[in-house]
Order: structure tokens, then sequence, then C-alpha cells
């Protein structure tokens, strides 16, 4: 059984597990409203897995790599992973992944992936650090997958709250095709916000994720059935937002995901190098990216 790790302040605690690094709980003190979904199988048996080094699934089961073809399994491997706990201070927690002779038959670069869940008051910053050990660049993508209680209390309906972008009125989306599990660009969907709001409705995912990229949004987040904020994500800097919550049930959790590189687009067939928004990062050199979760 892993370890979870606690911090807290006078505001919040938070907790995040050896496995996977995953955030396990966000719970705001004053309003005693736990944040992060608590991975109910009967819907999904994640809180907030960390997605690399594939964000969805590759087009066929397999990408390609000078030429020669590699299996690998949606979102990575990393999130089914136990990290090395590398430490604790009053307000941070940090965890190591290294590459070893397992990941290395199956994505050929070393690596070495840090993570740190950062508190300071209300706020909880998760910073990604990756380092590049090895002799030729390395590619990859980057993500997360935080699913948060909806509704947060008692008494209230998943149906009652608003998704929020705050200063958008217009966005445009796409969607996975499920029948290859690939982004069809082809179809291209606008989404018209009424006081930069989008509902959460019984069928707004029916077909799966909505996918926002090109770097729309930088910060969104989720509001209580009267408008109050409930949560607030900032993440500049990253090329895909994906919504999401399992289609066609009732499951009382959304998903706000922020993306660096994702799944690939419908019909591709390249190399790993050309993938949708792939990250190239050199030997002996450090990519770092952070995202931020607010309460209240």
């Amino acid at each position: 059984m892993s370890t979870v790790r606690t911090m807290e302040n006078e505001l919040v605690k938070v907790e995040v597990c050896d496995f996977g690094a995953e955030l396990f709980s966000f719970y705001d003190k004053e309003t005693k409203v736990e944040a992060v979904w608590q991975a109910d199988p009967k819907y999904w048996a994640r809180h907030a897995p960390v997605l690399f080094p594939f964000v969805g699934k590759v087009n066929g089961g397999y990408y390609t790599h000078k030429g020669i073809q590699h299996q690998m399994g949606q979102h990575g491997f990393a999130r089914d992973m136990e990290f090395e706990f590398a430490g604790q201070t009053e307000n941070t927690i940090t965890h190591v992944l290294k590459s070893t002779e397992e990941t290395l038959a199956k994505y050929p670069f070393p690596f070495e992936l840090r993570i740190t869940h950062k508190l300071e008051g209300k706020t909880l910053s998760v910073i990604w650090e990756i380092e590049n050990p090895g002799n030729e660049t390395m590619y990859f993508s980057i993500g997360g997958h935080p699913a948060f209680n909806v509704p947060a209390r008692v008494g209230e309906s998943k149906y009652d709250y608003d998704i929020t972008f705050p200063e958008k009125n217009t966005l445009n989306y796409v969607l996975v095709d499920l029948s290859c599990s690939a982004v069809n660009m082809d179809d291209v969907y606008t989404l018209e916000l009424k006081d930069h709001k989008l509902p959460v409705t019984e069928h707004l995912f029916d077909n799966d994720a909505l996918i926002f990229d090109d770097y729309q949004v930088e910060k969104i987040g989720l509001a209580y059935p009267d408008g109050s904020p409930y949560l607030t994500m900032t993440c500049k800097g990253f090329p895909s937002m994906g919504v999401w919550s399992q289609p066609k049930t009732d499951a009382p959790f959304v998903c706000l995901e922020p993306w660096i590189g994702r799944c690939d687009n419908r019909g591709f067939d390249g190399e790993l190098k050309d993938k949708y928004y792939e990250q190239s990062l050199e030997t002996g050199k450090v990519f770092r990216a952070q995202y931020d979760l607010t309460l209240g």
C-alpha cells in the first residue's frame, strides 16, 4: 500500500500519494468541502492522475520514432507507477520518477520527472519538471487529469453547477472520434457562453471530452449553484484544455484537464516528433510547467 503524504495550513488540507504522485485530497477547512473526487470505482477509480509521457491514446495503439513502432497505452505510464518520495517541507511535497529498463523498453528516452505540490493559502500549485539525462532529444506530452466533486455539497445537483471561463464569451472546441480515439479536426464547434459560463447539463459529455486547443484557456473554474466560485484553475502556457465527465452517466464529478500535447488527430501516422503539440527537450535540459488550483 503506497504512502499518502499530508500537508496543511489553517485554511486547507492536502493529501498526495506516492503512487503516481497523485493528488488525493484538497479539503477546505472553512467550508468543509472536499474538492477532489474520491475515486468511487462505480464511476471512475482515479483522483487526479498525471499523464506522461503521452496524453490520450496514440492512433492505432502505437507511435513511431525513427521509423520504429512502439506500442503505448492511453495516457502513458507514469500514473501507474510508484514515485520516489523526494522530500517534504511545511508547504511542499515532492516526488520523482526516473526511467527504468521497463519504461525504456516501451519509451526509448531516459528521463527524470519531478512533481511538486506547493500550498500557499488556498492555492495549490502543481509543478512539473522534466529533465533529459539522455544523449538525444526526447519527445513527450504531459497533462493533468484532476477530477472535482460536482456537486460538492449535500443537497445540491450536479446540473446546477457551471463551468466558468473568465473573460471568455466564445470558444472553439473539438471532439474525439470514439471509433479511433483520435481528435476529429474536420469538425470544429463554436461554444457561445453566457456570462462566461457553461452550464453542466445531462448530455454535455455524451460525446466524451470537450477539447479546447490553441491556448484558448488560461483560466477555468467551477461555480456553485448560487454563482459563487467553487474552484479556479490557472494554466497559462498550456496548449489544450480537456473538460470531461463519464459520458451518459450521472457521475458526480467534472475533470478540468490542462494538457501540453494530446491524443493524435484522426489519421495521423507520422513520427513521434510530429504529433500535435509534441514537446522536445534537448539533452541535459529541463522542462518546467505549472498549474494552480484555488478554492473559493
